[in-house]
Order: structure tokens, then C-alpha cells, then sequence
């Protein structure tokens, strides 16, 4: 029996497997997808706005920003997540009225939405009306000066008076009701994961047998808490507008919210 385990950078090698996706299958994209119509209403965003979503994954989110109405470009390491989200686009094969049932979703306008292979660390080429970083997607570098890196590309790519939002963990309240171990089914599969807080860091270890082959991967993701992210757009040039603690956007508590979501303003 052989052993697959993950590259130096665990990131880019677990996020660009079939397993990450069977594994989080049943994240709840509904309420995801109100959290967005909160959002973009919240932000008096107009159908003409541009978005860019920063790290979407298969680009469901960035495809139910396109159906609100909106101009979106969604960017993603995973050359394996963002090759699925354009054979989804051109076949018209999104599936995201299953997020919401609302029947005042727009068709998908293939025309309005285009998806790229970009390392968040650095800049894209162009300029947004926002910049959406969702559902923590955030804080896995290796080197820590890439977290002040990518403000700074956010601001690079937002235009003057654009909004960038940053929803990431309330790391405080995660540290505290830290499950150290559980298992998860999925698709026949049995996931085993461990969790631990160590130095600044919650890990994640995942174990898994498929076809035969063992697999181990660990998530690593920093403990960034509101102070640090304010030194963050600090250092990038950007004002800290509005905070919010959940994806109904009641206000922050760091006692008891389960997200920090933060509104920057270039």
C-alpha cells in the first residue's frame, strides 16, 4: 500500500485535489450565498461593479456573484479548481440555484465572468470596483511577510473608493472550542482529523485511505486575530471601514462571534 503526502507548500497540493472538495462538500452554500446578497447590497455595490473573488476555489461563490448581476473575475492557485469552474462555465452547468432557492437569480452570463490561475501574493492585472476574500481564505503562508503581501495587492487592485472584504475565522473563539479529533464520511471515504493550536498556528491533520493508498495531509492556518490584520491595512494604505461577526452582518464581539469579517476602503 503506498503513501501520498503533500508537497512543501501543503496548499497548493491539497487544495488541487478531487479529496479537499469531497471533503468540504457540505460547507453550507446557502447560507453563503445570502451572506453575499447581504453583502453586496450592504456595499451599495451597482450591476456594473466589477468583483474580483480572491481565491475561489471552483468558483461557485463567483458564479452566484455573476447571477446577482455583476461583473466577476474569480482567481485561484488551483490550476485543477479553476480548469473545473471554466468547464462549468462553458457548459453552462452551474449548479448555483442550490444555494439559494430564489427565483430572482439571473441566468449566468458567461460574458460577465471569467476565471484565472493568480497567486494571491502578488497583484493582478486590473482594477476592481471589490475585492472579496471569503469563508478564510487566508493566512496559509509559509513565509508570514506574504499575509502584508496580499493586502497590498488587494489595494493594488482595488480602485480609489473600492471595497476589499476580508472574511476570515474568529481565531480566538476557534482556539477555544478546538475539537481535537473527529471522523468524517464522505463519498465512502473515511476522513480522520486531528486539531491543535501550536505557536501561533491551528493545525489540521487529515487521514484517509482510498483505492488502496494512504493519504496525509495537514492544514496549517495562522491565528491572525483583529490586531493584526489592522497593522496589515495599516502597512497597505487601507482604512478599516466596518466590521462585522457573522454572515448575517451583526456586529463583532470577539467573545462570542464565529467570523471576523472586515470592510477595507481604498
Amino acid at each position: 500500500m503506498s503513501t501520498t503526502s503533500q508537497t512543501d507548500h501543503w496548499y497548493a497540493s491539497w487544495f488541487d485535489t478531487p479529496y479537499y472538495h469531497i471533503l468540504y462538500r457540505d460547507r453550507d452554500y446557502q447560507e453563503a450565498g445570502a451572506f453575499m446578497r447581504r453583502l453586496t447590497q450592504r456595499l451599495e455595490l451597482s450591476t456594473s461593479s466589477h468583483i474580483m473573488d480572491l481565491a475561489c476555489g471552483r468558483g461557485r461563490h463567483s458564479m452566484y456573484l455573476n447571477r446577482l448581476g455583476y461583473k466577476v473575475t474569480g482567481v485561484d492557485l488551483s490550476p485543477s479548481s479553476i480548469a473545473f469552474a471554466k468547464a462549468q462555465l462553458k457548459n453552462n452547468t452551474t449548479s448555483t440555484s442550490t444555494i439559494e432557492n430564489d427565483t430572482t437569480l439571473l441566468p449566468l452570463d458567461a460574458s460577465r465572468i471569467n476565471f484565472k490561475v493568480h497567486n494571491m501574493t502578488v497583484p493582478y492585472d486590473g482594477t476592481f470596483d471589490a475585492v472579496f476574500n471569503l469563508f478564510t481564505s487566508f493566512g496559509y503562508f509559509d513565509d508570514v511577510a506574504n499575509n502584508v503581501n496580499t493586502i497590498k495587492a488587494i489595494h493594488a487592485n482595488l480602485k480609489t473608493g473600492g471595497y476589499g472584504v476580508i472574511d476570515f475565522m474568529n481565531a480566538p473563539q476557534v482556539v477555544k472550542n478546538l475539537v481535537p479529533f473527529n471522523e468524517k464520511i464522505e463519498e465512502g471515504i473515511t476522513f480522520k482529523q486531528w486539531r491543535r493550536y501550536e505557536k501561533g498556528h491551528i493545525y489540521k491533520d487529515i487521514k484517509f485511505t482510498d483505492q488502496d493508498r494512504d493519504y496525509h495531509f495537514t492544514e496549517r492556518v495562522s491565528a491572525l486575530e483583529l490586531s493584526d490584520f489592522t497593522d496589515y491595512f495599516k502597512q497597505a494604505g487601507l482604512e478599516l471601514v466596518d466590521l462585522y461577526g457573522d454572515y448575517h452582518l451583526h456586529e463583532y464581539d470577539v467573545a462570542r462571534s464565529d467570523r471576523l469579517i472586515m470592510i477595507v476602503r481604498k
